[in-house]
């Protein structure tokens, strides 16, 4: 990363949802999800991947605690933010616009109903 205009605060801790992390949200059904996303995208050009990598999740406000938990906050980052990144070797990138609507990470006005997500020990 060679610039980053916004307060800095990024994720590298969350996985990339897939239809599991939905369904164990409470959502019925498919939904679209970052790990298909990069399926299909590594697909349309002919590749594919031997696991799913863990993702950086820019301006994903998602703090852990010293207890071990997890909050899940709005961005704080403001319109017109951006990071530069540069590639020190050849790589395929792969970017996919968060899809999740059932936490506020996206703002509060993506939530699509309230939900209430306890931790299971």
């Amino acid at each position: 990363m060679v610039e980053d205009t916004s307060p800095g605060v990024h994720d590298t801790l969350v996985a990339a949802c897939d239809v599991y992390r939905y369904a164990g949200l409470g959502h019925e059904g498919y939904h679209d999800n970052c790990t298909d996303n990069l399926r299909l995208a590594l697909q349309a050009i002919g590749l594919a991947a031997a696991e799913i990598p863990c993702p950086l999740n820019l301006w994903m406000n998602t703090p852990a605690d010293g207890a071990g938990n997890m909050r899940w906050l709005p961005s704080v980052a403001r319109p017109g933010d951006r990071v530069v990144l540069r590639a020190e070797l050849d790589a395929v990138v792969v970017v996919s616009a968060c899809p999740m609507d059932l936490l506020p990470i996206n703002g509060e006005a993506a939530v699509i109903r309230p939900l209430t997500v306890r931790r299971l020990d």
